[in-house]
C-alpha cells in the first residue's frame, strides 16, 4: 500500500514540475515588445496570444516558444523570431530587434 502512495505521490510531483516549467517558459517572454523606430510592437500575452502592430495596423495572433525561436502566427502565416539572451527578439525583414518594455 505504501508503495502504491509512494508512486502517485511521485507522479504527481512530476506533473506538477512539468506544468510550472512549461509556465515559467511562456511568462519568460511574455509582455510587450518594440523597436527602436516605434514602428512594430509585439505584445505577448499568456496561454499564446498575441497583438502585433505595425506601421498602426493591428493582427491577432499566436505564438509558441521552441529553444531560442518565438513562432509567430499571423492571418496563417507563420514567422520565426530569434530570442536572445539579453531578453530581446529579432523579428523577420526590416523589423529588426525588438527590446522588452519595462512594467
Amino acid at each position: 500500500m505504501n508503495s502504491a502512495i509512494s508512486s502517485k505521490f511521485v507522479l504527481a510531483s512530476l506533473l506538477a514540475g512539468s506544468v510550472f516549467i512549461l509556465t515559467a517558459c511562456d511568462v519568460a517572454v511574455s509582455g510587450t515588445y518594440t523597436n527602436t523606430n516605434g514602428l512594430v510592437t509585439l505584445d505577448l500575452k499568456s496561454g499564446g496570444k498575441a497583438l502585433l502592430t505595425m506601421m498602426g495596423q493591428n493582427e491577432q495572433c499566436s505564438y509558441d516558444v521552441d529553444g531560442k525561436n518565438l513562432n509567430l502566427t499571423c492571418n496563417g502565416e507563420k514567422t520565426v523570431w530569434g530570442i536572445h539572451d539579453d531578453g530581446s527578439l529579432t523579428g523577420p525583414g526590416f523589423v529588426g530587434a525588438l527590446t522588452k518594455r519595462k512594467s
